[in-house]
């Protein structure tokens, strides 16, 4: 490869030789196959366990002594997992760790969604995360989710995904009769309450009932998933695009799907823990839920989770006391791994192109994420950045610097914040991409490599 440097023309593509052109291909091939069976937090948590599980990971649980070399994984509550190499280095001297979030933008059914109006059936729906309403409106839909019974028993749902299934939509307003809503403000012409899923319009025979349409569907559920309608109260279903990941463009340089932030980090990091090899400092790669929602609950990164997970680990080695937890935290080096957004030609009025990250520019470094004045967000250390610089070097990581936009016109947060209250140093990396929090959105393969390859070379020696 040619010498790394930040010029205006530091295409990735221009920079990797044709065996990395081919791997990243290979790569995007994998990752459109992850895309498909991943729409969940659930559905990424069983497809890398299952992966771990057949590259020689092992479940640890609190009988098991550590040793250096385990490759170990860790689930809890079905949502968050890690997968980690013990190094030969004691704990307490830090663990190199790759932290991505597998939750996406998506519309949650309320604990009550069934209702009847005008002889047709819906779903009611609650929006999870940023997003922009009227994307979800005319495309088809899939229910994704579990459904926990009174016995404790699950069922699982996924309706939507195969070509012979049904899907779900929510209808929009026809130009004919829209002028009112389309002199709206965008943000005010679709209200949260009227993202209500068309789900039925064939009514009960019985002349009697009250909302036959509503009965019969009640009546397809109840024979073939054993539902009730009360079982929505204990129940985790999501509403999300049912379009398949594609390729985009004639030179298929690109990746189009629901879901890619931040399960492009989930991926990558993912990969790079396969191959990475015998370490000095522990490896891991950690998958967090409710990023896009704060980081809350007990599944969140604002929760004691990771220092939990971390306890656990060290007490299995007769290490847990607090200030050995404390200290292997405060020594730890973490990347926050997630996306940043492409400089968009069709938008270039909220973007700085002098800082801002373009897409096939490589994995992107950003210093610091918040808004109004970096509020919410871990500003990197710049010591911590320049052995990055070095680590990327040695390797032949294409990179580049990245903001969330021009100052002051928006901004966002990420898990590095909820890392760096450790004492640890974090920085956020990860590729960019197009049309965030869509129902489609961009990135490039060629970003998906490096992306891989920075995530690699992290754990592996950093």
């Amino acid at each position: 490869m040619k010498e790394n440097n930040q010029a205006k023309n530091n295409n990735a593509w221009l920079r990797m030789n044709e065996e990395e052109t081919a791997a990243a291909y290979i790569l995007g091939t994998q990752y459109l196959d992850f895309l498909n069976r991943a729409k969940t937090v659930r559905e990424t948590i069983g497809y890398i366990a299952d992966t771990a599980m057949n590259n020689g990971f092992i479940r640890w649980d609190s009988s098991l002594s550590i040793q250096p070399g385990q490759k170990l994984f860790i689930e809890k509550k079905g949502k968050i997992c890690a997968l980690i190499i013990v190094g030969t280095d004691p704990l307490d001297k830090g663990i190199n760790m790759v932290v991505s979030h597998i939750d996406a933008p998506r519309l949650d059914l309320k604990p009550r969604p069934l209702f009847e109006s005008d002889e047709l059936a819906f779903l009611k729906t609650h929006y999870y995360g940023g997003i922009k309403k009227y994307q979800w409106l005319a495309i088809p839909l899939a229910l994704h989710g579990v459904v926990i019974k009174p016995d404790g028993s699950a069922i699982n749902i996924n309706i939507g995904e195969n070509p012979e299934d049904p899907v779900f939509t929510i209808a929009d307003l026809l130009p004919h009769l829209a002028k009112e809503q389309m002199e709206k403000k965008m943000s005010e012409a679709i209200k949260g309450e009227n993202l209500n899923a068309l789900a039925a319009s064939r009514p009960e025979a019985d002349q009697e009932a009250k909302n036959p349409v509503k009965e019969y569907l009640l009546k397809l559920l109840q024979e073939k998933y054993n539902l009730e309608e009360e079982d929505f109260t204990s129940a985790e279903l999501e509403l999300v695009p049912a379009l398949p990941a594609r390729d985009i463009g004639l030179d298929r340089s690109m990746t189009g799907a629901y879901g890619q932030d931040d399960r492009v980090c989930a991926f990558t990091s993912l990969q790079a823990i396969l191959q990475v090899n015998s370490v000095k400092r522990t490896a891991m790669c950690f998958f967090a839920d409710k990023e896009e929602i704060g980081s809350t609950g007990n599944t969140g990164l604002q929760s004691l989770l990771l220092e939990n997970l971390v306890t656990d680990l060290m007490q299995s080695n007769g290490q847990a006391d607090y200030y050995k937890v404390r200290q292997c935290l405060a020594n730890s080096a973490a990347i926050s791994a997630d996306v940043n957004a492409a400089i968009d030609p069709n938008y270039p009025e909220v973007f700085e192109k002098m800082n801002n990250s373009f897409l096939s520019h490589g994995v992107v470094l950003t210093k610091y994420t918040g808004s109004r004045g970096k509020y919410d967000s871990n500003d990197a250390n710049p010591e911590y950045l320049a052995a990055l610089r070095q680590l990327f070097a040695r390797h032949e990581v294409v990179w580049q610097v990245g903001e969330l936009g021009k100052i002051d016109i928006g901004g966002g947060g990420t898990v590095a914040q909820y890392l760096a209250r450790y004492g640890m140093e974090v920085v956020d990396c990860g590729p960019a991409v197009l049309g965030m929090h869509s129902p489609f959105e961009v990135t490039s393969k060629a970003d998906l490599y490096m992306t891989y390859k920075a995530y690699w070379a992290f754990l592996q020696e950093f």
